[in-house]
Order: C-alpha cells, then sequence, then structure tokens
C-alpha cells in the first residue's frame, strides 16, 4: 500500500470529505485534554490512525468499499508526507518516516480488529495502552476503548454506500 503514494490521485470530494470528518473528529479536546492522549504529532497520527480503523472495520467487504478505502488510505499518507515536509524531514527521511508510520498503522489496525471482532474491551484498552500511552494510563486507555466501541457502533449504522459518497458521522466524543 506505500507504493500506491505514487499512483494516480484518487481522492475524490467523498474520499476529501471523509478524511476531513476522521481529521476533524481526531481532533476533538477531550482526547488530548481529559483522555490523556499526548497531544504531540505521534499523538495526533494515533488519533487519526484509530478514526481510520474505525472507518476501515465498517467498510470491510466488497471491493467497492476496498477501493474506497484505498483512496482514503492514500490521501491519509499523503497528508502525511506533506506534514513532514513542512516540518522539515528532508527528502531522504520522509520514505522511511512514512513507511514507518504505515507500518505502525497496519499494526495497530490488526490489533484492534482482532480485539474489538472478539468484542474484548480489556484487550483493545490493552493495545490502546500500549500503542498510545507506551503502557501506561490503563485507565484512558479504557476510556478510549468505550469510545472506540461506541464509535462502531455508530458507523456500523451507516450505509457504506453513504460514507462511499462522502457523508460520514461520528457520535460525540464524551
Amino acid at each position: 500500500m506505500i507504493l500506491s503514494l505514487f499512483r494516480k490521485n484518487s481522492a475524490t470530494d467523498a474520499v476529501y470529505g471523509v478524511y476531513n470528518a476522521i481529521v476533524a473528529q481526531s481532533r476533538q479536546p477531550v482526547f488530548y485534554a481529559e483522555w490523556g492522549v499526548p497531544d504531540t504529532v505521534t499523538g495526533r497520527f494515533d488519533m487519526i490512525s484509530l478514526h481510520m480503523a474505525l472507518v476501515f472495520r465498517r467498510m470491510r467487504g466488497g471491493e467497492q468499499t476496498r477501493n474506497f478505502s484505498q483512496a482514503v488510505f492514500d490521501l491519509f499518507f499523503k497528508d502525511m508526507d506533506r506534514s513532514l515536509r513542512e516540518m522539515g524531514v528532508g527528502d531522504l527521511g520522509v520514505p522511511k518516516r512514512i513507511q514507518k508510520m504505515g507500518n505502525l498503522f497496519f499494526g495497530l489496525l490488526a490489533a484492534i480488529n482482532e480485539a474489538m471482532d472478539r468484542g474484548d474491551r480489556e484487550a483493545l484498552a490493552l493495545v490502546l495502552s500500549r500503542n498510545l500511552f507506551d503502557g501506561a494510563e490503563l485507565d484512558h486507555a479504557r476510556t478510549l476503548a468505550d469510545y472506540m466501541i461506541e464509535q462502531d457502533k455508530t458507523l456500523a449504522a451507516q450505509q457504506t454506500a453513504e460514507i462511499s459518497a462522502g457523508k460520514i458521522t461520528f457520535g460525540p466524543a464524551t
């Protein structure tokens, strides 16, 4: 998938709409001010990754949803590439960092899916603790796990065709 960064731009208005909704949801102040997510570049990447994972869970299935998810993924990593360059990472360093970010994302996605597919809140909290809080802050990780379970239900109630059309709604982060 990292090589997909070099493909023709597949971002449509719908892809931008979903990606912008993911970014907006991941920037909710409650995550950083109350739930202990580090308000850093890494913490913000992690929150976007969590919301991307939730959308990808919802879009699992057919080829149309897979293509849409791929376009959202491509846009995500193009945005990360742009952000790294704006932060001053040199041309030689960007591909290495993007590859590392991709590996982190896929590892997180797999761990989240495994825990959520089993309906195992505590396993999900441990995944979040390990990935967002360096193994600490289990209480915050449990709060975030509850949030993710609720968001998964919210997204499950939305038609994939609507999401593919750029219409996605996340529940409140409270």
